[in-house]
Parts: structure tokens; sequence; C-alpha cells
């Protein structure tokens, strides 16, 4: 009918394979896992159906009776590292302390899987039925902070881009050398008198301490969340 309510086609809309044909061989979850597999090994760029088809040591046109293009299987990878993130705690508690062990958990996905968040740049997150639980899991944890509905769900989009970023931030620590080689040479550069708001922040912060991956990132969350469902609408 004309009227009728048209919904966008997931893969998730559909059965694992149509009814008809041989037994299945394999399932969703099962390609899903070697894709990801081939990801975190090669990068994204590697996983194509043809590839995964070798992997699994089968041809490609037989991937395509449980998924209908790469599109969908990165899909699919996407929303299987959703479902590594464990929703199993209660909520109630403390909602700072849940929403930044969540935020943990988020970011230690993007650094396990560093490809996630360039396929999401590009394609934007399509919500799964993990990253569905995920949403309504954080908005479980805020349900007693104060703030609006819309500012509940802006502080969990600001959750998750911090937590792309300090992934991002810990994978290029890891490539481009010592930390405190770098700040040494930030030192050095702001005493040559030429910088002097640098050489004066410096001075004030004193020896930076010990690198933490977790410090930085959870004093952040904690100033920013709370600033964000303390005010009313602007």
């Amino acid at each position: 009918m004309a009227d009728r309510e048209t919904r966008p086609t997931t893969v998730w809309s559909r059965p694992e394979r149509g009814a008809r044909g041989p037994a299945p061989e394999r399932s969703r979850t099962q390609i899903t896992a070697a894709a990801l597999a081939l990801a975190d090994a090669e990068g994204l760029a590697a996983v194509s159906m043809r590839a995964l088809a070798q992997r699994l040591g089968t041809g490609p046109a037989s991937l395509y009776r449980y998924v209908g293009s790469r599109d969908e299987l990165l899909d699919l990878m996407a929303d299987a590292v959703a479902g590594e993130l464990d929703l199993s705690g209660a909520t109630g508690g403390d909602w700072l302390d849940d929403l930044v062990g969540l935020a943990l958990q988020s970011r230690d996905a993007h650094v396990r899987h560093p490809w996630l968040a360039d396929l999401n740049d590009r394609r934007g997150e399509v919500l799964g039925p993990h990253a569905i639980d995920y949403l309504d899991h954080a908005l479980g944890i805020l349900d007693p902070a104060p703030g609006t509905a819309g500012q509940k769900l802006e502080a969990i989009g600001l959750l998750g881009g911090l937590a792309v970023l300090f992934a991002r931030r810990e994978a290029a620590a890891t490539s481009t050398g010592d930390p405190a080689a770098r700040a040494a040479r930030l030192a050095a550069v702001a005493a040559e008198g030429r910088h002097p708001h640098l050489l004066a922040a410096l001075t004030a912060a004193g020896a930076p301490p010990p690198a933490d991956r977790d410090a930085l990132f959870v004093r952040l969350l904690r100033r920013l969340l709370p600033a964000m469902l303390g005010q009313g609408d602007s």
C-alpha cells in the first residue's frame, strides 16, 4: 500500500539464510568472527568477500548466502565489537562511576580494533542489536542523573567520541616513540623564550606524572559529563 510505512532494510532484518538450498555450513557469527580477525591482522582494506572466503576455505559465492554485500559484512563487524562490551552489571549505583566504566570498555574495544573508528567515520554508525543494547544500557545508567533526555544522548555521544580519540592517541603514541622524550623536547623548545605562554603553563604544571593511559581519560570524563548534564538547555 502507498501509505504503508517503509523501513530501511538491514542485514538483521532478514533471516540468516534463505529457507531453500542445502543445510547451512556456517553462521553469520562465524563469518563475522573471521572478518574481525582478518581486519585486526591486516586492516580494514584487506576485508573483502574473496579474502574472507579464502580464510574460511570456501568460495565467495557461498558467503552471499549469509551476507548480501561487503557493506553488510562491515555492519556485522561493527556490531560484533559492540557486543564485546560487558553490559551485565546492574545499574542504579553511582551513575558517573558506571558511565566511566562503560567508557573505558569502549575505548579498549577501539584499541583492540583500530579499524573501527575509520569504518564509522566513512559509513556512520549503523545501530545493530548490540549497539542498541549498549545505548539502552547507557541510558539506564543515566536514569538517576540530572539533565534532559537530549542532554543524556549528547553525553553518550561525547563518551563515544572521547573513547575513539583516546584510542587513536594510544595508537599514535605507540608508533611515534617515547612520550617522555616528546615532553622533554617540548620543554626545551619552551625554554628558548619564544613561546612565553607555553613556558608559563609548563612551569606552573611542573613535572608530568608517570604515564597512565586511564588517568587523563577518566579525569576528563568526570569533569565533562556532570557539566553537560547539570546545565539546562541553552
